[in-house]
């Protein structure tokens, strides 16, 4: 991945569907360029997907998650994603485990989510912290 790479996802996380001829404009490349590199990046799952951002009045929090030690973190974080209202799940190091990012209705919906997590035979303990703002970087 390249400087030119770099400057096309960075528009896309701006606007997903922003036309590659627009993109091409901003980057100083063609068209055809763009449709390449994007492909490509594809291809190489350096772009796994695409995705929307909303603003719908709904609760967003991130909920850490501490497993105990001989768990598979990963089988636990592949069945925490399938929860509906789970936008994310990161695996990650530090205190917690796993960082799941949740986008619900309430904050009844995030307690439920959390009292979900806790309820997992593998979770020691959990951690929330609501998302106050969030801005594209």
């Amino acid at each position: 991945m390249d400087e030119l790479d770099r400057r096309i996802l960075n528009v896309l996380r701006w606007d997903a569907r922003t036309p590659y001829t627009e993109i091409a404009d901003e980057v100083g490349t063609s068209e055809g360029t763009v449709r390449n590199r994007v492909e490509r990046m594809m291809d190489e799952e350096i772009i796994e997907r695409f995705t929307i951002s909303t603003r719908t009045g709904n609760v967003k929090a991130m909920i850490e998650v501490s497993v105990a030690v001989d768990v598979d973190t990963a089988n636990v974080s592949d069945r925490m994603a399938e929860w509906e209202e789970v936008d994310f799940v990161w695996q990650v190091s530090g205190e917690q485990d796993i960082v799941l990012v949740v986008d619900a209705a309430d904050t009844r919906g995030v307690n439920e989510l959390i009292t979900n997590a806790r309820e997992q035979d593998e979770v020691v303990s959990t951690k929330t912290r609501l998302i106050l703002d969030e801005e594209l970087g």
